[in-house]
């Protein structure tokens, strides 16, 4: 019995090993797709780097936001602020006023921030390094705060133009909405304070304007329309605001309110031949800071202009001893002279 059981052993043990080796021979004998194989491979890959481009592009998303974010709150915390000096609080100011030699201009643009032309303006402003100032509206700026706070963050000026856009009349009460509202909202998101405001189609008489006067705004209007609200071809844009351009002018353009691939397309021209006439760009506040310095300067001029005058009207002609002599003295007489005059005829 006990051989009997030996027996088995060494049998089962050799089943094992045969049934393994017809597994594995089986295996070799199935077909192989090589096609499938690299397929699937590279699906794997293209799969690892697409998870790897979507993480990369959500840390840069992330980190784009914590700069914005600590951008507005230091502004916050410093206070920046476009507020302009008291003699043009509650003035209207159309252009500055420089002299021949100074040849600069201020890029404006209304109604934004508005989806892709507002970042699109931006591109091309940062191209060629210019700077200039916009005027948005409060339910815009709502709507896509990240694009004023790129406004902001990129050295530009921000102004206030209502919070609807409203041309009709509206009483005090609304006027306030419509202008603290926007300004408190501009604050809030970029941390920017602004006394700046351009009226909704430049309407003065609807009671907004009346309500930004007593509040201390800055009524910033034009001296060159540009009219591309109205969708005017390319090349009919660019002449009108190159016909109107002049020393201390202000441009008025769109960024937002409706299609703007019109003005987006006519800008780089319209920067491009501003600077072949000899034209550099700044914003609002540095082009009133111009005309006060220009101002300050030719009041020095005339002040000692006029010092000059004085200290030469002053002075009395001194006259030499001779001249004093020759007028005092008396003709003198020949004694023939008097001999003959004194003769009786």
């Amino acid at each position: 019995m006990e051989n009997h059981k030996s027996l088995i052993w060494p049998q089962a043990i050799v089943v094992a090993i045969l049934a393994l080796c017809g597994a594995f021979g089986i295996g070799l004998l199935l077909p192989v797709n090589p096609k499938m194989s690299e397929a699937q491979t590279k699906q794997a890959l293209d799969s690892k780097d697409l998870t790897a481009k979507t993480g990369t592009q959500q840390r840069i998303e992330k980190f784009k936001a914590m700069m914005l974010t600590s951008w507005q709150e230091q502004a916050k915390a410093k206070g920046i602020s476009y507020n302009l000096p008291s003699h043009y609080q509650g003035a209207t100011i159309e252009q500055a006023k420089l002299s021949p030699g100074q040849k600069v201009i201020a890029l404006t643009f209304d109604d934004g921030p508005w989806p892709k032309s507002t970042a699109q303006i931006l591109d091309i402003l940062k191209e060629n390094n210019i700077k200039a100032t916009f005027f948005q509206i409060g339910q815009n700026l709502k709507n896509y705060p990240d694009l004023s706070k790129r406004v902001v963050a990129e050295g530009h000026v921000l102004g206030n133009h209502t919070w609807h856009h409203w041309y009709h009349y509206l009483n005090p009460q609304a006027a306030a909405f419509e202008i603290e509202s926007t300004t408190n909202l501009i604050y809030q998101t970029t941390g920017v304070k602004t006394n700046l405001f351009r009226p909704p189609g430049g309407v003065m008489r609807n009671g907004v304007v009346d309500y930004a006067k007593h509040k201390n705004y800055a009524i910033i209007m034009w001296s060159d329309d540009s009219v591309d609200y109205s969708r005017p071809s390319v090349a009919k844009l660019v002449r009108t605001v190159m016909k109107e351009a002049k020393p201390g002018g202000i441009i008025l353009m769109h960024d937002g309110g409706g299609n703007r691939s019109h003005t987006v397309e006519a800008l780089p021209e319209i920067i491009s031949n501003l600077r072949k006439q000899g034209y550099s760009f700044v914003t609002i506040p540095e082009l009133l800071e111009l005309q006060d310095k220009d101002q300050a300067l030719a009041a020095a001029k005339k002040q000692v202009q006029n010092k000059d005058q004085n200290t030469t009207t002053d002075k009395k002609p001194t006259q030499s001893p001779d001249q004093n002599t020759t007028t005092d003295k008396k003709p003198v007489q020949s004694p023939d002279q008097n001999t003959t005059t004194d003769k009786k005829q």
